[in-house]
């Protein structure tokens, strides 16, 4: 990609305003003065666009860009099911889930895991999530940005990976998550306002310079085939990142989408991550973490058009890629015009290091609060567990850097990070709504189900390997219900002692909430009655 003086100009002034904010709130408390609860929470302080904006700011990262432009290419549309189930799910997390969350003031969702079973669920819990985070998704996140760098500056990977490692680590890892957030209200305006651009000239290249509406429609006509939501059996063969071909249905199968393990994956990831949900608990109030959901479902509706139409424009223009992962470099690197590959650059960028700096905190947030201050040091002092916090992001930052480069055999990373993190989510779910709507859920059967999910999850991939990964979700998230009852009815059957008292009064949501809901559920039917 050749960069222009006003390229670099806006990219500099990018990296020059997210830096500089970065520390400058970082800064602005003296160090001594600095909490547990302003390192993790923000101080509880953050208003409902800001919630919002860091969501998706958090959450649009290279695996979205790279990833699921790359699944875009090989797959189409269908991919956006995650986008568009998404949004469904953060109002039912917005109503159900963050309630219960907000009434227990916690730091961390093993937190949660010990004041309803015990501190082995939580311990448990916290050691899978800790692996997660830093092996799965940390590692894949600055792969897969190292990776864009790479194809649209010609960086060479191992730079590319410490360099973004270096512009994350600058403000966050001091700063905590009042930095992040902050910082992510700008990011997400870059990100959402520089893939929009792109997504805009890759159609108007298509139509020949007839604009974004001619080039959508001849989008449509090229490549029909990429704009199913439901897949059939044997409707589309992909590549399978080892030199052969696979059927599409594995990674996306049919009406299971719908009603099937997706709604695992999405519940958990919205719901009990502590990657996401962490930005909830730092509102100022419920209202304010509720309006913060609401206003992130509408921006995953539009996200679409900016992480998958990329990679089905690549496809119709018949790119020159060895692998589905170079879409979105390759489009950036052809059709971008001079004057703006600055903007949609910083786009990615802000997508990448904004999940970095967030993977990082969260990372920070259990290894301090359900591990140091839990088992090595129980009295050490706000300022010892803030230090601890950064050095704890530091260290997982270091191993990230280390593995990334061991994913460059993968043809779709996205893919890559929804089955492994879909070792977890299954019993993860299953502890948390039965811990909060079950009375009679037991310690015991939410151990015997954080244990089961790995287990039953790895017994599927290796003796069922034909088995969709997201049927297997649903498959072990199922059988993980049935452990916790199991246990239940062993165990007398009674109303546990550390059940959650739930009320209606709970639950009760204002009327802009309601408003907003319904608007986004009438969009997501508008959508899937079209490409259904």
């Amino acid at each position: 990609m050749s960069f222009t003086t006003i390229d670099y100009i806006i990219f500099a002034a990018y990296a020059v305003i997210i830096v500089g904010l970065g520390l400058w709130i970082s800064f602005r408390k003296r160090d001594s003065e600095t909490n547990s609860g302003d390192y993790f929470l923000a101080g509880r302080a953050l208003p409902w666009w800001a919630i919002g904006a860091s969501l998706i700011a958090s959450n649009i990262s290279a695996e979205q860009f790279i990833g699921m432009s790359g699944s875009g290419f090989a797959i189409g549309l269908g991919i956006a099911s995650y986008e568009w189930m998404a949004a469904l799910t953060l109002i039912i997390v917005a109503m159900f889930f963050l309630p219960i969350f907000l009434e227990k003031k916690i730091f961390t969702m093993p937190q949660f895991l010990e004041a309803r079973f015990d501190k082995r669920v939580k311990t448990t819990m916290a050691g899978f999530w800790l692996l997660v985070f830093v092996f799965v998704n940390l590692t894949s996140i600055i792969y897969l940005g190292a990776l864009a760098m790479e194809r649209i500056m010609g960086i060479p990977m191992m730079y590319s990976i410490i360099g973004l490692a270096l512009f994350a680590a600058i403000y966050s890892i001091y700063g905590g998550l009042k930095a992040v957030a902050w910082t992510d209200v700008i990011q997400v305006v870059f990100l959402v306002g520089g893939g929009l651009v792109t997504t805009y000239f890759a159609l108007d290249y298509l139509s020949g310079g007839e604009g974004f509406i001619a080039g959508f429609k001849l989008l449509l006509q090229k490549a029909p085939e990429k704009f199913d939501m439901i897949l059939e059996k044997g409707q589309l063969m992909i590549p399978d990142g080892k030199g052969g071909q696979k059927d599409a249905y594995l990674d996306l199968p049919g009406i299971s989408v719908i009603i099937g393990g997706m709604w695992v994956a999405n519940l958990y990831y919205w719901g009990c991550n502590q990657y996401i949900i962490q930005r909830a608990l730092a509102a100022k109030s419920i209202k304010e973490a509720q309006s913060g959901l609401v206003f992130a479902a509408f921006l995953k509706i539009l996200l679409p058009l900016i992480v998958v139409i990329p990679g089905i424009v690549a496809f119709a223009l018949s790119a020159d890629i060895t692998k589905s992962d170079e879409a979105y470099p390759w489009l950036l690197h052809n059709f971008v015009p001079t004057g703006v590959k600055g903007l949609a650059f910083a786009a990615l960028v802000a997508a990448i290091v904004s999940s970095l700096a967030s993977m990082m905190n969260s990372v920070s947030t259990i290894f301090t609060m359900d591990f140091y201050k839990e088992y090595i040091n129980k009295e050490a002092t706000e300022h010892k567990l803030v230090n601890i916090g950064r050095l704890a992001a530091l260290i997982a930052l270091i191993i990230a850097v280390i593995i990334a480069p061991m994913l460059s055999n993968l043809d779709q990373a996205f893919q890559y990070i929804q089955e492994f993190t879909g070792f977890i989510s299954p019993g993860a779910l299953a502890i948390f709504l039965t811990g909060f709507f079950y009375k009679r859920a037991t310690a015991n059967g939410a151990l015997g189900a954080a244990i089961g999910t790995f287990v039953f999850s790895l017994l599927f991939k290796l003796l069922l390997p034909s088995v969709p990964f997201m049927d297997r979700m649903g498959i072990v998230f199922l059988i993980c219900l049935a452990i916790i009852w199991i246990f239940a009815i062993a165990e007398g059957n009674k109303k546990h002692e550390k059940a959650i008292t739930i009320s209606r009064k709970l639950f009760t949501t204002g009327k802009g909430f309601k408003i907003g809901s319904a608007i986004v559920i009438i969009l997501l039917i508008i959508l899937y009655s079209i490409w259904w």
